[in-house]
């Protein structure tokens, strides 16, 4: 999740463990629909979405994807781009609800140095790692000196809570003391199995299932330090980072096309029902209603099924409050080129 690799959950779904279970695959339907069948469709701001969608479409190797990227720029109304040469195609499964989350890109405080606030490093993968399978636990890396004096800490923050987090979203940005930025992206990991800690929280009987976010779950542990740190190593899993020197700070992070995600437009979807690089037309329900073209540009390991997608809001603490509380119902409809669309039908319904 966010570039090649989303950690085992976003911060806002460090509860996927307690609310669902690995379902077998399910009996999937298709149905072509209309462009006016899309709720809100007239009102959205095409262009917006179909420069997204430039920012990734010449990555794309099917012809015909590769036409309509080709026909992006010479079609001067964005609306009528998408409904010349796309259909929308509504792809269910009986047995899942549509789900939409949200997810961000971290942003901590920190410098290259350590000293004074700056404490708890972020460091790079050793090279035992690389060669693949266990390494050691969360709990033996924080405790042991076995990364002292190697050389891999990337940068050091400020807030051990906010460190974790990081790991879990799998990339995020680092604020320097002169205004600069230091962007990181994932490097590898220590081949242990995430371990939720808000289901953690639940099985101790200190909040119930439908009261845990990222947000409650570091606002307990920053009040109570001690039991806090404990928690946080009931999960061994340990990421390492990478230096993301290529990615202006202004950008938006590598999704899973390695490519810069943006805003409010890029969603991480499941690629086994929904195309990379696909236009998605999102109508999500609940507080806050949205009706909004996105690109499907990343992907992530609790994003599975069809109608299961992430919206990518922003980098921030603003982002991650406003990530951390999506969980709603709606619908998904993928848009396809016309040949491709109708070429999925089952023949049954031509």
């Amino acid at each position: 999740m966010i570039g090649m690799f989303r950690a085992a959950l976003a911060a806002a779904h460090v509860m996927a463990g307690v609310m669902s279970g690995s379902a077998a695959m399910s009996e999937t339907t298709m149905k072509i629909l209309s462009f006016e069948e899309l709720e809100g469709w007239a009102e959205d701001d095409h262009e917006a979405a179909r420069q997204v969608f430039l920012n990734t479409c010449a990555d794309l190797d099917a012809p015909d994807w590769q036409t309509v990227c080709a026909a992006a720029s010479g079609i001067s109304d964005a609306r009528k781009f998408f409904e010349l040469l796309f259909r929308p195609v509504l792809i269910e499964e009986a047995d899942r609800d549509a789900l939409f989350t949200g997810y961000f890109e971290p942003e901590l405080d920190g410098a290259r140095r350590p000293g004074g606030p700056y404490q708890f490093p972020i460091y790079r993968v050793p090279p035992e790692v690389r060669r693949g399978g266990q390494w050691l636990t969360r709990r033996e890396i924080e405790t042991s000196a076995a990364m002292d004096g190697r050389g891999l800490e990337i940068a050091w923050v400020d807030d051990p809570v906010e460190l974790f987090f990081l790991q879990i979203q799998g990339s995020g940005r680092v604020r320097l003391p002169d205004g600069g930025y230091i962007r990181v992206g994932y490097g590898g990991a220590n081949g242990h199995e995430y371990r939720s800690v808000g289901a953690e929280l639940v099985r101790r009987g200190i909040y119930g299932a439908h009261q845990v976010s990222a947000q409650v779950i570091k606002n307990w542990v920053k009040r109570n330090p001690a039991e806090g740190a404990e928690l946080l190593r009931h999960n061994d899993s340990f990421v390492f980072f990478r230096e993301v020197s290529r990615v202006p700070a202004h950008k938006g992070p590598l999704g899973a096309m390695n490519r810069s995600i943006t805003e409010m437009r890029s969603v991480a979807v499941d690629p086994a029902f929904t195309p990379l690089g696909a236009p998605v037309w999102v109508e999500k329900d609940g507080k806050g209603p949205l009706r909004r073209l996105m690109i499907a540009q990343d992907t992530g390991s609790a994003i599975k099924g069809a109608q299961r997608a992430d919206i990518f809001f922003g980098t921030g603490d603003a982002a991650g409050r406003a990530a951390g509380t999506l969980k709603d119902p709606g619908r998904m409809v993928v848009l396809l080129p016309i040949q491709r669309a109708y070429a999925m039908l089952p023949e049954s319904v031509l």
